[in-house]
């Protein structure tokens, strides 16, 4: 490809525009501060969000976004899914007619209840696809073991987009179902929240498996009421990155969950770093769906209560227990 414009300078965005100069493309990494753009471009570091990490020499970054966009063959987004919306109509007159889109971000937007790509298909008119699975940005830029899946409705694409991401250290399964995979993606944050909240109270490895298959639980039924395909969150970007996102601590909705779980307030939690942890915001979406779609997601709702209603994590856990009972299927 001519070019491949990676929108997003976090630690993900980073870490996957370096993937892509060291497999040899000519990759542009979209930074919001200059400063960070200025540095990748001189220093070849991003201190902000990936520290210690040597980036390729061959990485270019920029702040302005028509710059950025305007002559990009493949746009990668790995904005927070709360930005796309405002960074997008702002980039959508300069993509090219004939640019691939691709999102990486995980999340599902506020008030309209739309996933990422569906954010850009509304805005450019585009179908995206969705690149998502169990993957910490500090391991794979150490070059450990990654899989992860890329979804998109379209034989030929989804197979030339696998063949420029994969190497020997992230290996890139295709997909047709994108809204199944945005869907897993993005609720699986929700419940990691839910396990960092179980593991700050101190509640036990049984506990923290518990949230996670009935996590499960939850994010197919509600992904089968919106029209995703049931075996999609048996894969990579279900169970998997479920499984790495409630139990590891790089995470960063787990990271918040523990602390929630520690009794801390959640706006001391976020003031502390500059990254993004997407899954405090879809905790209110994720609710609402579970409404709209009137599908039950007891998990989902007391992690929404904490949030967003100060709830005592603890009295959370205890009405988890003391529901009526029921059987598993």
């Amino acid at each position: 490809m001519k070019r491949i414009t990676v929108i997003g300078a976090g630690s993900w965005g980073t870490v996957l525009a370096s993937l892509l100069a060291e497999k040899g493309h000519e990759v542009l990494l979209w930074a919001f501060e200059k400063e960070t753009a200025f540095e990748i471009n001189n220093a070849h570091t991003n201190s902000m969000y990936l520290p210690e990490a040597a980036l390729p020499v061959n990485l270019k970054a920029a702040d302005d976004i028509e710059h950025a966009v305007k002559d990009a063959d493949c746009i990668l987004s790995v904005v927070p899914a709360q930005f796309t919306r405002a960074i997008f109509k702002k980039a959508s007159k300069f993509i090219p007619a004939n640019a691939l889109i691709i999102s990486a971000s995980k999340g599902i937007e506020q008030k309209t209840l739309l996933t990422v790509s569906a954010i850009v298909k509304e805005i450019t008119g585009r179908q995206a696809a969705a690149l998502s699975g169990p993957s910490f940005a500090k391991e794979v830029i150490k070059k450990l073991p990654t899989a992860v899946t890329l979804a998109i409705d379209d034989p030929d694409t989804v197979q030339r987009l696998q063949e420029i991401f994969n190497t020997n250290f992230f290996r890139v399964y295709t997909h047709t179902d994108v809204l199944g995979v945005e869907i897993g993606g993005a609720l699986k944050n929700v419940i990691a929240i839910a396990s960092g909240i179980s593991d700050g109270l101190g509640l036990g490895h049984s506990a923290r498996a518990a949230l996670i298959t009935r996590g499960l639980a939850e994010i197919v039924r509600l992904g089968r009421a919106m029209g995703a395909e049931q075996r999609t969150f048996s894969g990579l970007s279900g169970l998997g990155d479920l499984v790495l996102t409630c139990t590891g601590p790089l995470s960063r909705n787990y990271t918040v969950g523990i602390n929630l779980g520690k009794g801390k307030k959640l706006k001391d939690i976020l003031s502390a770093t500059k990254s993004v942890a997407e899954g405090v915001a879809t905790a209110q979406s994720a609710y609402e769906l579970s409404k709209k779609y009137k599908v039950e997601m007891p998990i989902v709702e007391q992690v929404y209560e904490v949030i967003y209603q100060d709830k005592n994590p603890e009295d959370a856990v205890r009405l988890l227990m003391t529901r009526a009972l029921k059987a598993e299927f």
